[in-house]
């Protein structure tokens, strides 16, 4: 066995966190190894030391079987590994060639730029690595798939021998994933290595050989793909069983709860971005909002809970006009709202866990019973039971909510917003960035809030959620509703319809 890549006894520490803890990994030359592991488990950091990124506290790196010091990127490149980031780092105006070599760009005389040369080197190395992108297109005028693979093909102009993917398929369509997986088969027929670092069980599954999996910044083990499932995987994650369907309570009678007429909407730059969007939810019922992000998710969520002025169309609640309604009576009317940015929207960091719990109904009894002061004792009280109904890991309900993991501030905004009864749930990539374990409690929630009669519209980039979770699937394609599916749809026909390639109503 011919080994690429080797870290031994890795440990580094940031202020009061261990991030990786004697990590030992050996990856095999030719292979395609999967990273695997809850979000904070120290996938990225492990990486990032082999990227130079960071440097190692302790431990020894092996590259080719030879032991070197890495001290930054421009030494790993100089040893044949390269990285794509989870965000990528492109020059959005400039050409897929200039961005392809910029830094080693080949010069006519050493002065002037060989367009010709750089030009054709581009298309030998597209056709070479099966990886196909027009040069001389400007960066900014490319779908996210097709960013990914000029991200890919700089690091190869570099001369990677060994590539790291942090999380690439968190934006893709599933036929931009497809795409992408025939690429990293045809590196790893030219003999290249590669890490997939990720938390997509399916995805890893169906394109790595080998997996390793970190829990807590310690290695749990490694497995060959071919022998393992998502459910053992998972375990390893978060160290017990983990659900991924959900059962959910058969209803009758549906009553609509929430309709929405020929909606139009103007985004930040005003550009139209809802165009003519109509749809409704019923009780008892998810509806799903499936689609590329960009495509108008965003600015129907802020119209619906009144962050943003419709241009046109009406949003009819219970029977009620709430179109010219402020956020905060939509709120006294029953819509709650889990926001993408739970820090941005759904959080006052510097507010305790308290605090947070009562936000939006602050002002109304028990807590304020007509006075100017607040009631601590109903609102402690209050926090209390929700800490302990809906398990937020806190050591206590004055702690601040900046301190407190990314998991356990999504409980706290869902233990907010689903206890105020509401008629309308509206779940916003509501587990975007959560390790499988809060995923998992985050979607039992919406299925038991579903279940106890609430109408929920649920946007997500991720189409297995999507797909698990609702019981219609409506898809978003440049501000319209392209189609409203059975969530048994096949993949391939969502991922047909959220790239705009077939509309079918």
């Amino acid at each position: 066995m011919t080994v690429a890549v080797e870290m031994q006894d890795i440990t580094k520490t940031f202020p009061g966190v261990v991030a990786n803890d004697r990590v030992n990994l050996v990856v095999k030359k030719g292979e395609i190894h999967a990273l695997l592991g809850e979000n904070g488990a120290g996938k990225t950091t492990l990486m990032n030391i082999l990227y130079g990124l960071y440097r190692p506290d302790r431990g020894k790196i092996f590259v080719q079987g030879k032991e070197v010091k890495i001290d930054g990127p421009a030494t790993a490149i100089k040893l044949g590994i390269g990285m794509v980031h989870q965000h990528f780092m492109l020059v959005p105006s400039l050409t897929v060639a200039e961005n392809i070599v910029l830094g080693r760009e080949r010069t006519k005389n050493g002065i002037l730029l060989d367009k010709k040369r750089i030009i054709s080197e581009i298309r030998e190395f597209c056709d070479k690595y099966k990886l196909s992108v027009d040069p001389l297109a400007p960066v900014y005028t490319l779908p996210v798939g097709v960013q990914q693979r000029v991200e890919i093909l700089k690091a190869l102009y570099r001369g990677a021998e060994i590539l790291v993917l942090d999380e690439p398929t968190s934006v893709l369509t599933p036929q931009e994933v497809d795409e992408l997986f025939k690429a990293i088969r045809a590196l790893k027929e030219q003999g290249k290595t590669v890490i997939f670092i990720s938390h997509k069980l399916r995805e890893v599954l169906a394109i790595c050989d080998r997996i390793t999996v970190l829990r807590r910044g310690k290695v749990v083990g490694t497995v060959d793909a071919k022998r393992t499932s998502p459910g053992k995987l998972a375990e390893m994650m978060v160290g017990r069983r983990v659900l991924f369907r959900f059962k959910k309570k058969p209803v009758k009678v549906k009553p609509v709860v929430l309709k929405v007429e020929g909606l139009k909407a103007l985004d930040d730059r005003n550009l139209p971005a809802l165009k003519g969007v109509t749809f409704d939810v019923h009780a008892y019922e998810i509806l799903g909002i499936a689609g590329v992000e960009g495509n108008g998710q965003t600015e129907l969520v802020e119209v619906l809970t009144g962050l943003r002025k419709p241009l046109e169309g009406r949003i009819i609640l219970g029977g009620v006009d709430i179109t010219n309604f402020s956020p905060k009576k939509r709120i006294e009317q029953g819509i709650s709202h889990i926001p993408e940015d739970r820090h941005k929207r759904g959080l006052i960091l510097d507010f305790s866990v308290m605090e947070n719990l009562i936000l939006g109904s602050h002002y109304r009894p028990p807590f304020a019973n007509g006075r100017l002061r607040l009631d601590y004792e109903e609102a402690s009280k209050y926090a209390k039971k929700l800490i302990e109904d809906f398990s937020i890991k806190t050591p206590s309900e004055n702690t601040i909510s900046r301190h407190l993991s990314g998991g356990t501030q999504q409980r706290v905004i869902v233990a907010r917003e689903f206890s105020r009864g509401p008629k309308l749930i509206i779940a916003s990539q509501p587990t975007r960035g959560l390790d499988v374990g809060a995923t998992e409690y985050v979607r039992k929630k919406i299925v038991e809030m579903r279940d106890n009669g609430c109408a929920v519209v649920l946007i997500s980039a991720d189409l297995d959620e999507i797909r698990s979770l609702s019981d219609r699937v409506a898809v978003m394609y440049e501000g319209k509703i392209v189609a409203i599916k059975d969530p048994r749809t096949s993949e391939r026909e969502f991922g047909l319809l959220m790239a705009g390639g077939k509309r079918v109503r």
